[in-house]
């Protein structure tokens, strides 16, 4: 799952400009049965399997290093957020336990995580697409990924606000025109209004983002 969109765009540049170190390891790699088995059947019954403590205290505590900061992706989380991706971005080593089947057996939750987060309130069939959601918001905030600094700067959720409307060339398009503000090129104007909009949208779109006066 993981081969196409880490070998794509943003992420493949910086992959081969040495600005990102993305490695992926197969959890049966820490497995000593003929069947390579990284799941069981919980005590006290239920539906599903949940992944075994062996492969996966093995697998962190032979992959850790002294600064490495070990993440379980899973439902019960922390919800991911800009803020979160911007505190991962100052890491220096991040490990990313992906969830699969019924969860992960409590210990490794107890003894492994250093944190646990999910990216919404809805259910996935494993923590694969979290893990890869996780590594394109992280990566993309590393110093000369994205050539231009600034770029992530005024993102949508970079200040707790959604971005504020944009706009290119023609400036009227079908009748529908480009605020005369932004062709002013009075910058301190413009800045002005950006922010007032960004609250506006955040104001309709997403008042939870809001902080109460």
């Amino acid at each position: 799952m993981f081969a196409g969109p880490l070998d794509e765009s943003i992420i493949m540049r910086a992959r081969k400009a040495g600005l990102l170190d993305l490695k992926i390891h197969q959890l049966r790699d820490w497995t000593h049965d003929r069947h390579k088995t990284v799941d069981d059947r919980p005590f006290g019954g239920g539906p599903g399997m949940l992944m075994k403590p062996e492969p996966l205290f093995e697998a962190v505590e032979n992959l850790r290093r002294e600064k490495t900061r070990v993440i379980l992706l899973s439902p019960s989380g922390r919800q991911f957020s800009q803020a979160i991706a911007r505190e991962l971005a100052l890491e220096t080593d991040l490990l990313l336990v992906t969830g699969h089947y019924e969860g992960f057996d409590e210990r490794v939750r107890q003894a492994l995580a250093d944190d646990e987060l999910s990216i919404g309130d809805y259910v996935l069939t494993n923590g694969a697409l979290p893990a890869m959601v996780v590594i394109d918001a992280v990566t993309r905030l590393l110093p000369g990924v994205l050539g231009d600094d600034e770029s992530s700067r005024d993102e949508s959720f970079s200040h707790g606000l959604l971005e504020y409307p944009q706009y290119t060339r023609p400036p009227d398009f079908r009748g529908l025109k480009v605020p005369d503000i932004l062709l002013s090129g009075n910058h301190a104007e413009i800045d002005k209004w950006r922010r007032e909009q960004a609250k506006a949208r955040t104001r309709e779109k997403r008042p939870d983002l809001l902080k109460p006066d």
